[in-house]
């Protein structure tokens, strides 16, 4: 009944289009859940359909409809985690955890800390010692560090690496 209704599609008949959506949403969207998806389903229902059906050309039938469409809907939830991933998850903020006051204690760690970044910073060479600033405090990339302090990108690379492992070590101490 597939393969029938996706040729009257593909020659124009809209309804064909909403049988199968009707044939099928309900299995993507028990599919979903067990793929362990909780929240706008529906959408990602419609937009399996979205993509199946601009594909449609590229269906062959090796396989049921179903099946093609469960490949798509998993393919999209793999999207959707790996942008979520690089997002990074949201937290919440309420007034009552933001800090309203800066006391002596919090001075007496943040100079204490500062004051620790410089020591580490002092036994750096001065090539790492730059490479250091100019990354961490400036911003600059490597091919730009490398052009002000006239060497390679892999050398600057390389004494931002050591620079960055010799103040964690002596941080760590």
């Amino acid at each position: 009944m597939d393969s029938q209704l996706i040729e009257q599609w593909k020659s124009g008949d809209e309804r064909a289009a909403t049988t199968i959506v009707e044939r099928h949403a309900e299995a993507l969207s028990r599919f979903a859940v067990r793929l362990g998806v909780t929240e706008d389903i529906d959408e990602l229902v419609q937009e399996t359909f979205i993509r199946a059906f601009g594909a449609l050309e590229s269906f062959r039938s090796d396989s049921s409809l179903r099946t093609w469409l469960f490949t798509i809907e998993r393919r999209l939830v793999i999207d959707r985690r790996r942008a979520q991933a690089r997002r990074g998850h949201e937290v919440a903020v309420e007034d009552a955890h933001v800090a309203t006051e800066y006391d002596a204690l919090d001075s007496l760690v943040a100079d204490e800390a500062s004051q620790r970044v410089v020591d580490a910073m002092a036994r750096l060479t001065r090539m790492q010692r730059e490479v250091f600033l100019l990354r961490v405090q400036e911003g600059r990339n490597y091919r730009e560090i490398a052009e002000i302090l006239d060497t390679t990108e892999g050398s600057a690379r390389v004494h931002y690496h050591n620079a960055i492992r010799a103040v964690k070590e002596f941080l760590d101490d």
